[in-house]
């Protein structure tokens, strides 16, 4: 049962009301307009971590499901188990993400390095040096800076979703929620 009902739609501003009428009914959407002011720029940057990253859509999608794990939140991992299958991330991957085993020698140099680098951002205000410069070797500048932006973006969306206790009602394809048809 999620702790907040649904907001009052007579006190989301117009603007806000038809930005959230072309998105699915969706729980999560509901939750976030609580926050009239804020919940049309958190999706729109959504759409931009779906569609202006250097980072490719396979390594974007371990990074979220990393964080998914590490904050518990059933809901994001959930709905981006089917999009990082489609992203090519293999079904023995996301396992090995799901059961934190961050430091398995089935992962390739660079998944571990990545899952690795995620997982502690997640957990620790710093990462060391050492975990730094691994994933430097497969990462360049711009995608590291991408990568703490996705973690940053998905921290508070598990948070959003595991502190208001936010239910699951149905798995959205990523073109359904994150279709962009306009730059507004």
């Amino acid at each position: 049962m999620p702790r907040l009902s649904d907001p009052d739609p007579k006190n989301i501003p117009d603007e806000v009301r038809e930005f959230l009428s072309a998105l699915p009914p969706d729980p999560l959407v509901k939750m976030l307009s609580h926050s009239a002011g804020t919940v049309k720029p958190f999706i729109q940057f959504a759409r931009t971590l779906f569609s202006r990253l250097e980072l490719s859509d396979r390594s974007r999608e371990l990074v979220i499901l990393t964080v998914a794990e590490q904050t518990d939140c059933e809901f994001e991992a959930a709905q981006h188990q089917p999009m990082a299958a489609a992203a090519g991330v293999p079904e023995r991957v996301r396992e090995i993400i799901a059961a934190r085993e961050v430091e398995s020698v089935e992962l390739s140099p660079y998944d571990r390095a990545l899952i690795r680098f995620t997982a502690e951002v997640v957990r620790h205000p710093r990462v060391p040096d050492d975990l730094f410069d691994e994933v430097r070797q497969f990462l360049n500048e711009r995608e590291i800076v991408e990568v703490l932006q996705v973690i940053g973006y998905y921290w508070a969306f598990g948070r959003v979703c595991t502190v208001l206790d936010v239910e699951l009602t149905k798995v959205y394809a990523d073109d359904t929620v994150l279709a962009d048809d306009s730059d507004s």
